[in-house]
């Protein structure tokens, strides 16, 4: 049992080197190209990293409605990547698909076991990995920013209806909405791309349509999530804080 569980077989050696190396080619040539192209967005508006200035979309606080926009750079989408990517939010997600899949055995091609619970978890964290890449490369070239604006302010469910708005959108470099282009581009590029490595069963056209829906929806939750923690976070601390 304990050998079932650390034998987390992902893609691969060669195919699992193959795909980060290739990510991190698109996303080091795209934060090139936006450095020759957008000079000063890049490197000369890096600033020390604070919770209240290291935006991601893993720190909702940082991107409020309220805070002064200024363009992402280079530096932070990395950052983005890597935390979307295997951060505990990232994580987590993925482990809870993997569960799920491995619990209704969906799809049947990699089992009910811990090896196809390793699999689809694998399969997860590297195609992830390469939508982030690719949301952020692109996304470098056309100055999208792929981090979530938060609006604390509004009630509820106006909140989450942002959170759903934003799923398809995003912002330009002068904080101004526009439709999420790279994201677009990613989600389903990478689902569909993956095709090529994934076993027979998995790798079927209507596989990539739902992977590509479950990517949104993911994107979804996400957003959810960076809408509220932050909130909840404070209002736990406080109260501990107060009981003590």
């Amino acid at each position: 049992m304990a050998h079932n569980l650390l034998y987390l077989p992902l893609l691969g050696e060669a195919e699992m080197i193959y795909k980060l190396g290739c990510s991190a080619f698109l996303l080091a040539s795209a934060v090139l190209a936006q450095q020759t192209l957008l000079p000063g967005t890049l490197a000369s508006a890096v600033v020390p990293d604070t919770e209240e200035t290291t935006a991601s979309s893993f720190n909702g606080a940082s991107s409020s409605s309220s805070d002064a926009r200024r363009p992402i750079t280079g530096k932070e989408r990395i950052d983005w990547v890597v935390k979307g990517t295997i951060g505990p939010e990232g994580i987590a997600g993925e482990l809870l698909g993997a569960g799920w899949g491995t619990l209704f055995n969906s799809p049947k091609v990699y089992g009910t076991h811990w090896q196809g619970f390793g699999d689809r978890f694998g399969m997860g964290v590297a195609g992830n990995a390469v939508s982030n890449t690719l949301e952020a490369g692109f996304g470098a070239i056309w100055g999208e920013d792929p981090r979530y604006v938060r609006d604390p302010e509004a009630p509820f469910m106006h909140r989450v209806g942002h959170a759903a708005k934003m799923t398809f959108m995003s912002q330009d470099r002068d904080g101004k909405p526009m439709l999420a282009y790279a994201r677009f581009i990613a989600i389903p590029g990478s689902n569909f791309a993956s095709n090529a490595w994934r076993p027979t069963g998995d790798d079927t056209a209507d596989r990539a349509m739902i992977r590509t829906g479950l990517g949104f929806l993911g994107r979804f939750g996400n957003n959810t999530f960076d809408e509220f923690w932050p909130d909840f976070k404070q209002k736990l601390f406080h109260r501990n804080h107060s009981d003590q």
